[in-house]
């Protein structure tokens, strides 16, 4: 038997997705152990400082941290809406038995019912998987919405910080979750549209993720002041000094 046009399913839709999970566990090794190598690290150090910043300020700038945390339960409820409408619609379109596009002679590789019925699966797998992670996101956020509009100043900083970086995180899982469907979308116009796609969205992303802005250094606002208030007085006694001597 010869290669067929419906073994390259079989050779380039693994290729293509082994590309793309293969990339995003090199990303989850640098994340771990790498953090400031990659821009999720490196925002997640930001909102430390962020969520620093706020609970040791003053209560009366609480509003405006608010209306951030609620602009990202806004987004991630958004999308969650947008997945799981595309979840119905996809649903919906198994359900319809009758010959469409993709399972034309339009497409170049296996048109079979079986290999189209695994496709709509597959994608409505990885929408599920952007759903789930948006809601935990939004759950997350909300989390830490009432932290920090709590009254009391006995709330542990490091609660605020684990809600906040726990919602980020789960919503950078949902946007990946989206590109992986973006992927298989490709996969229903044949095998190589999904592998060419593979290859250029690692490399899209490698772009994306990757930083070498410096992370900020951490400073305490008092100790400037002491030091400049101490180079101001030498500055000081060095005028004073000549005067003295003369």
């Amino acid at each position: 038997m010869g290669f067929e046009k419906k073994d390259l399913d079989v050779v380039l839709v693994p290729s293509g997705l082994l590309i793309m999970f293969g990339y995003h566990l090199f990303l989850l090794y640098r994340y771990l152990h790498q953090p400031h190598t990659t821009v999720m690290g490196f925002e997640n150090y930001n909102k430390r400082l962020w969520v620093q910043a706020i609970m040791q300020g003053e209560r009366r700038d609480i509003g405006s941290c608010v209306s951030v945390i609620s602009s990202n339960i806004t987004a991630a409820t958004y999308l969650s809406s947008v997945s799981l409408t595309l979840c119905s619609v996809i649903g919906a379109w198994i359900s319809n038995n009758t010959n469409n596009f993709f399972e034309s002679g339009l497409v170049y590789g296996d048109t079979d019912s079986t290999t189209v019925s695994i496709k709509y699966v597959s994608l409505l797998l990885f929408f599920l998987i952007a759903f789930s992670c948006f809601v935990q996101s939004a759950r997350h956020f909300v989390h830490a919405n009432y932290l920090i509009s709590t009254p009391s100043l006995s709330v542990p900083l490091k609660r605020v910080e684990v809600a906040v970086i726990r919602g980020g995180d789960f919503w950078s899982a949902g946007i990946r979750a989206l590109h992986f469907a973006l992927n298989l979308l490709f996969w229903f116009f044949g095998p190589i549209p999904m592998f060419v796609c593979s290859i250029f969205m690692v490399l899209f992303l490698h772009y994306l993720d990757s930083s070498s802005t410096p992370l900020i250094e951490e400073f305490d606002g008092r100790q400037v002041v002491k030091k400049v208030e101490q180079r101001l007085s030498e500055m000081a006694t060095a005028i004073h000094m000549p005067s003295h001597q003369n």
